[in-house]
């Protein structure tokens, strides 16, 4: 299935070792292929804004790929980050630092922003969209439960909305489920659309 005719002769590509951002842009019902990971430096200047600091890192990703493009190809890059009470949490480093990130989370807000760029030799489109969504109030052995069995480490904030601690945690959410997860599938699909 490929409803994308003006993608037709193009290939797609998604930099990502993320297994979620695969299975997501696979629900679009495009053909990509994925680009090795490449080791981006995934820093951002101290005076960006909070909501351009996703699509910031999702452009600086792309430029790691867009010398090496073949002039029918496309890459996608992306990047989310979690925004608790003005602070930014991305992955968190250990065990002890995820159980903290799932403290403070617990019975309060919080944004996702997930920044996506789609990029060719010719042209960058970039975004970001931004997700607002609320926890219940977790115990201590909800949370050491959840980072023991699902070692949510290479997950910004600590947590995976598909797994359980978004079932049994959070309870109200405003905006793109999928963005959560990792890929804002609406918006993305809308600019391939016009790409």
């Amino acid at each position: 299935m490929n409803v994308l005719r003006n993608l037709k002769g193009y290939k797609l590509l998604l930099a990502s070792a993320s297994p979620r951002r695969k299975e997501l842009l696979a629900m679009l019902g495009l053909e990509f292929d994925l680009c090795s990971g490449k080791d981006v430096d995934e820093s951002y200047p101290e005076d960006i804004e909070t909501d351009e600091i996703a699509k910031f890192l999702a452009q600086k990703k792309a430029d790691a790929y867009v010398k090496e493009l073949a002039s029918d190809e496309i890459v996608i890059t992306a990047d989310t980050i979690v925004v608790n009470d003005g602070r930014v949490l991305g992955k968190p480093a250990d065990e002890i630092e995820a159980k903290t990130m799932l403290k403070s989370l617990s019975g309060h807000k919080h944004r996702v922003i997930t920044g996506v760029a789609v990029t060719s030799k010719q042209k960058q489109v970039s975004f970001s969209v931004g997700t607002d969504v609320e926890f219940a109030t977790l115990d201590a052995d909800e949370i050491d439960e959840y980072v023991s069995v699902f070692k949510p480490l290479d997950k910004a904030g600590a947590y995976g909305i598909q797994e359980w601690i978004g079932c049994i945690g959070v309870k109200n959410i405003n905006g793109s489920y999928y963005n959560v997860m990792g890929l804002p599938l609406h918006r993305l699909y809308t600019e391939l659309k016009r790409f």
